[in-house]
C-alpha cells in the first residue's frame, strides 16, 4: 500500500504554495521582505518533494522565516500533474 496516501499532507500546485508561503511570511512583521524561491525535487521515502530557498531574509528574522516554512513544508506536497 503506498505510504504517501496516509501521509496528511494537502496536494497544492508550485504556485498555490508559493502564494502560502507569501502570505504566510506577509502576516510576521519580520518576514515581510524575505526573498524566496520554492523548488520541485524528486521524491524521497520521507515523502518530500518541494522545497524553498531563502534568497534574502534579515538576521532576526532567519528563525521565525524558518519556522513559518517549516509549517507549510509539513502541511503541504506537491500535487502530481495531470
Amino acid at each position: 500500500m503506498d505510504s504517501d496516501m496516509f501521509s496528511g499532507k494537502t496536494p497544492a500546485t508550485l504556485d498555490e504554495i508559493r502564494t502560502r508561503v507569501h502570505y504566510a511570511l506577509q502576516r510576521h512583521p519580520l518576514c515581510r521582505n524575505v526573498q524566496f524561491e520554492i523548488v520541485s525535487t524528486p521524491r524521497t521515502r520521507r515523502g518530500g518533494n518541494w522545497t524553498i530557498s531563502i534568497q534574502r531574509v534579515a538576521p532576526n528574522a532567519l528563525w521565525e522565516a524558518s519556522e513559518i516554512v517549516a509549517d507549510i513544508q509539513d502541511a503541504y506536497e506537491l500535487a502530481v500533474a495531470a
